[in-house]
């Protein structure tokens, strides 16, 4: 068997299929995919965002508590388990190249491309495919860009605090159709990596596209789809909308607008892929997986973005759909699984013998077993204050708890977050006061992961003279 793995950044698990808060969005060809696939409607991040969990699902370890502090040197930015993968922990594409897998990577994250970063260990083959948010790729003056900064954020331009959105503008120049954009790129290059390794066989490909991550600039068609007779900005990173006041309620409907296309974008180029697939004869002897590294609010609770003071799953549940050419075709499966338990499934299905922290999933799939885990733990990665921090929650079928971990001065303040769920699904009443019994428990199944009694304290340390998040090269211009 070959294998496949799609990664899609900031991708809400409320978008595919129906019955979904978000199911009114165009995505044909991962609806058609998920109909064909088992999808596990209850996976979560186990560590978040980014790279922790790629980190994890590379890995099979958990990337959360946040243990090491490796060399960063030249990589912003410097939040807890934001490093490499360390030395000692196999990497899936390691593993399958030993066996004789030709292993490939092509991805526009990039962030695990960045300096001390090894995210693509063990690939035979990679493609970085530059360009996203804030990569250093492309330089040149603001007059280069004046213009499309001022369709994206208010005047006068703040070019210091909007660094990263013309640092992505510069990058962008050279675009010319839509098979310039970034994920059309992603996406046409790994249908012509398929097209050179399909005879080779046995092969293993991750394509980790970054979007629908922010910036959300799909082509204009694709966002007018969803908010049509728009004339005003485009606020590709929502936070510009926010600069000199709130933004106002046409403006919200048209950022939700952008994320939408973005995620219609991404669908299209998806099934750019697929149709390689179709056309090299590959279904019947590949696995193909598609899953994403969390969330983001789309104005839910108010606001967009996302970050671990927020637990709800609209943040951190990931879509994990499995097609596998022997079946079983749109099963579901509700039992909780994590993103460290995606490698130890990838080596299940293809008969290679590994032990991790996580387990696979398979056997939820033939009926083995009912379920891996009562309750899961989740950590989220925090910029902090010279020291290991963020939030931790606890879920299980009845109640969500989110806490801060680490003890960093400026997390101090955060009330801690408990709700029942079959009462309140959607997570909008605080009831931790009310039940301490099960607040004690939730802090004794996060105290177990974590080794260390509440806040905890953490090895790592982070840099104190790290940057704000942003371009860095060009803040220290600016």
């Amino acid at each position: 068997m070959n294998l496949i793995v799609i990664c899609l950044d900031t991708f809400r698990a409320d978008m595919v299929g129906p019955g979904h808060k978000f199911s009114f969005v165009e995505t044909p060809n991962l609806d058609d995919f998920a109909a064909q696939s088992v999808v596990f409607d209850r996976a979560f991040g186990e560590g978040q965002p980014t790279l922790q969990i790629r980190r994890a699902f590379f890995t099979g370890r958990r990337s959360f508590p946040w243990r090491y502090n490796f060399d960063r040197r030249g990589h912003w930015h410097h939040a807890p388990g934001w490093h490499k993968i360390p030395p000692d922990q196999d990497t899936l594409a390691e593993i399958l190249l030993q066996r004789g897998y030709l292993t490939g990577m092509v991805a526009d994250c990039y962030h695990m491309f960045k300096p001390t970063m090894n995210f693509w260990r063990g690939c035979a083959s990679y493609e970085f495919i530059r360009g996203q948010e804030s990569d250093n790729w492309k330089c040149g003056s603001p007059s280069l860009v004046e213009d499309q900064m001022k369709r994206h954020v208010r005047e006068p331009i703040n070019w210091k605090r909007h660094a990263t959105l013309y640092q992505y503008l510069l990058n962008q120049r050279f675009r010319q159709s839509e098979d310039d954009y970034q994920c059309a790129r992603v996406f046409r290059t790994a249908a012509d990596w398929l097209e050179s390794a399909a005879n080779f066989g046995p092969f293993f490909l991750w394509v980790d596209s970054f979007d629908p991550h922010e910036p959300w600039d799909p082509p204009q068609a694709y966002a007018d789809k969803y908010a049509p007779g728009y004339s005003g900005r485009d606020f590709i990173f929502p936070g510009a909308a926010w600069e000199n006041g709130p933004p106002s309620d046409e403006e919200i409907e048209r950022i939700k607008a952008l994320y939408f296309g973005e995620v219609t974008l991404v669908d299209h180029w998806v099934g750019h892929l697929f149709e390689k697939l179709d056309e090299l004869k590959l279904w019947d002897d590949t696995i193909v997986m598609v899953t994403c590294d969390h969330g983001t609010h789309i104005n839910d609770h108010g606001g967009f973005g996302k970050g671990g003071g927020n637990m709800r799953p609209y943040n951190t549940q990931l879509i994990w759909f499995v097609r596998h050419p022997d079946g079983p075709r749109g099963k579901h499966i509700n039992a909780f699984v994590q993103s460290h338990d995606l490698m130890p499934t990838c080596l299940d299905l293809l008969d290679v013998p590994y032990v991790t922290d996580g387990e696979s999933a398979w056997p939820l799939v033939t009926g083995a077993k009912q379920k891996l885990r009562d309750e899961i733990v989740i950590g989220w990665a925090n910029w902090a204050d010279g020291r290991a921090a963020g939030f931790a929650s606890v879920r299980d079928d009845d109640w969500a708890y989110t806490t801060a971990v680490g003890g960093a001065p400026h997390l101090a303040d955060f009330v801690p977050k408990l709700y029942h769920l079959p009462t309140d699904p959607g997570e909008d009443q605080n009831v931790a006061e009310q039940h301490p019994d099960i607040v004690a428990r939730c802090r004794r199944s996060i105290e177990a992961v974590i080794g260390a009694p509440l806040p905890g304290t953490f090895e790592e340390v982070c840099d104190r003279q790290a940057p704000a998040p942003g371009c860095y090269l060009l803040q220290k211009r600016l």
